[in-house]
């Protein structure tokens, strides 16, 4: 995680802020109902991180005690809300390909594996010094492998090599930081090469990653080789199957005029993050809807693609604990429920599958479509009971 100051999120908002008004000015939720609302969440896991030292790692002991606390508690805090296909608020779990650790990934895999979510890909590079195409490379096929063996990940229509859903340490995607946190310009081509199918990094606001082209879900300009090709790009659209991949798959990022500090309104930055500080709400989520962010032409399927940082003990109150069970609570519950809109808890994964049956023209319910094209490695994967 990267800490921020007040004139790095100011300066960091001139880019998306054009693209942002004018979005304001002609984006509406659809009038059709219901509104299906597909909600996932990209959880940067690191059980390493210190929030009071954050360039340095936990202990493995303190590790392996944070994870198996996550994976005890999740299930028993949350296991009692369930979306319109009797699916659970589940976590994609994109862990640091840096910090592999067999017996983690292990205890995760199997916590997944009993239906409570997916692992994917992070990857921390660049940090000291700008790392190499070769490096990067290496080390992402090196971890794909680890966890396709390990029954994780997914292959394009169940064969072939693994595929994966990554995100960017840092933000800094494609070397999109001003050189910091990555290094390697042709990064986009290199994810593609070894089978990442979608980006889930953005919005990175207010990093100086962020790019101006916000709440969308599009295919990279190319060449894939030059940096930061998700600059820019095509938007996906129902009945124009997609061509390039990785697709850029991002979360919602506005400015939120409802903050207060110390009883003083102000304007605040938008980006889906979930934290003790900016917890999940009905007022929030009312935010991440009129982001409208949809596959042109599929308006009434919305796109709700939220991060969090699961392993950082200052959120897990919140992650864990009465926020969030609040907030479901409050989501599955609402009045609207079921006749304004109807609820959709996916992994990231499932959320890129049911973009590309957008993408092929099919409408109706897109819970059918989770398991559309990528499918997981595992043959039989567990229910949850």
């Amino acid at each position: 995680m990267t800490e921020f100051s007040s004139w790095e999120k100011v300066r960091s908002t001139l880019p998306w802020l054009p693209e942002y008004m004018w979005q304001r000015c002609v984006r509406r939720l659809p009038v059709i109902r219901p509104i299906h609302l597909i909600i996932g969440v990209a959880d940067h896991f690191e059980p390493s991180f210190e929030p009071e030292a954050p360039s340095t790692y936990a202990d493995r002991n303190t590790q392996v005690r944070r994870l198996k606390k996550w994976c005890r508690e999740y299930p028993v805090a949350l296991g009692a809300w369930r979306d319109n296909e009797g699916r659970p608020f589940r976590h994609t779990y994109f862990f640091p390909a840096e910090q592999y650790d067999e017996g983690l990934i292990d205890c995760l895999a199997e916590h997944c594996q009993a239906g409570w979510g997916e692992i994917e890909i992070h990857l921390h590079h660049g940090v000291g010094s700008p790392d190499t195409g070769q490096n990067t490379r290496q080390k992402l096929l090196e971890f794909r492998d680890a966890l396709a063996a390990r029954g994780c990940l997914s292959r394009l229509n169940g064969v072939g090599p693994p595929r994966y859903a990554f995100v960017h340490g840092n933000w800094a995607l494609a070397n999109s930081a001003q050189g910091r946190f990555c290094g390697v310009d042709d990064e986009m081509q290199i994810l593609a090469d070894t089978g990442c199918y979608a980006d889930f990094t953005l919005p990175a606001a207010p990093s100086s990653a962020q790019v101006s082209k916000i709440n969308a879900l599009y295919e990279c300009s190319t060449p894939l080789r030059r940096r930061a090709p998700h600059r820019r790009g095509r938007d996906l659209k129902s009945g124009r199957p997609p061509k390039i991949f990785p697709l850029i798959i991002q979360g919602p990022l506005l400015l939120d005029f409802g903050r207060q500090k110390q009883g003083w309104p102000y304007a605040g930055i938008e980006n889906g993050e979930l934290t003790t500080a900016n917890p999940p709400t009905m007022r929030r989520l009312g935010l991440w809807q009129k982001a409208t962010i949809t596959v042109r032409g599929r308006p009434d399927w919305l796109f709700i693609k939220l991060h969090c940082h699961g392993m950082d003990p200052r959120d897990e109150p919140t992650l864990l604990g009465a926020p969030v069970q609040q907030f479901l609570r409050e989501l599955l519950g609402h009045p609207r429920q079921g006749s304004e809109f109807l609820v959709h808890f996916v992994t990231t994964r499932e959320m890129a599958n049911i973009i590309l049956a957008a993408g092929d023209g099919l409408a109706g319910n897109p819970g059918q479509y989770r398991d559309y094209r990528f499918q997981l490695i595992q043959a039989n994967p567990a229910q949850v009971i």
